[in-house]
């Protein structure tokens, strides 16, 4: 069950595609994300550089990802471009997808256990959230923090009962990741075990602390979890350990925050 959009894409969009035709100075190809809708690259949109063979670069019933150039409203034509589509941007669209997939896959299997057709149980929740989301998956993860998300759509209590217990099933919360760097050194004879000692500590703060040691005096120390709150909660406590253990036995110590990071959320 894959949804299409209707009307024409945008310029700049990216969008999948499925090569139907192949000729010495162009391919033409279905777009997937649009009801009914063909596309036309030209040769010199394929790849950069000379193309001494198109069928080196494409092929029948190849599925690729382009970017859209232009379109012309009146006549329904729309040029596109695959050179101009980075690897990275191939990546993301093939993400996006898949997650639409799953989306789409979870509005199915309601709409199986509700005895309803699926279609009408798609097109009413896109019609309650297009407004404020972009994607049905972005609605269900939304609703993975946020439950008023789909308890404001007005949908039937059933529908949302069952809605629910699915998303929270099958997708799993985004996990946040922050990260330091702590320096500590001493100089005492048995100042090895108790660094050592102070370290085995630090990791039963929580399960969720991950330590790393970068050799002279210096330690990674990671927090993953699902929330900033809660990870900032536990590396302050992790670093506060650290430097009163420091300052006790008389060690230099050291902390500097690297970088914070948004895992996202999967399958």
């Amino acid at each position: 069950m894959v949804r299409k959009k209707q009307g024409l894409p945008e310029d700049s969009e990216l969008v999948l595609c499925t090569v139907t035709k192949i000729y010495p100075h162009c391919v033409f190809v279905d777009i997937e994300d649009y009801e009914d809708k063909q596309g036309m690259i030209n040769i010199s949109e394929i790849a950069p550089g000379r193309i001494r063979n198109i069928h080196d670069y494409v092929k029948m019933g190849k599925k690729i990802v382009c970017k859209v150039l232009r379109v012309d409203r009146e006549k329904g034509h729309i040029d596109l471009s695959l050179r101009r589509v980075a690897e990275g941007q191939r990546r993301e669209k093939a993400d996006i997808i898949k997650k639409e997939q799953r989306a789409e896959s979870i509005v199915e299997f309601v709409a199986e256990k509700l005895k309803m057709d699926k279609y009408k149980l798609y097109d009413e929740l896109i019609s309650k959230t297009s407004k404020d989301f972009s994607s049905l998956n972005d609605v269900f993860e939304e609703f993975i923090s946020n439950e008023s998300v789909l308890k404001s759509l007005s949908i039937a209590p059933e529908t949302y009962k069952i809605l629910s217990e699915v998303i929270l099933q099958r997708i799993k919360p985004p996990e946040v990741q922050i990260e330091g760097e702590m320096k500590l050194k001493s100089y005492a004879p048995d100042g090895v075990q108790l660094i050592k000692r102070i370290m085995h500590d630090v990791e039963k703060v929580d399960t969720a602390a991950t330590l790393r040691y970068n050799g002279g005096g210096s330690y990674s120390i990671s927090i993953t979890k699902d929330n900033y709150k809660d990870a900032e909660k536990i590396m302050k406590s992790a670093v506060d350990l650290v430097e009163a253990e420091a300052k006790k036995f008389g060690m230099e110590f050291g902390f500097e925050r690297i970088e914070k990071k948004q895992k996202k959320a999967e399958a």
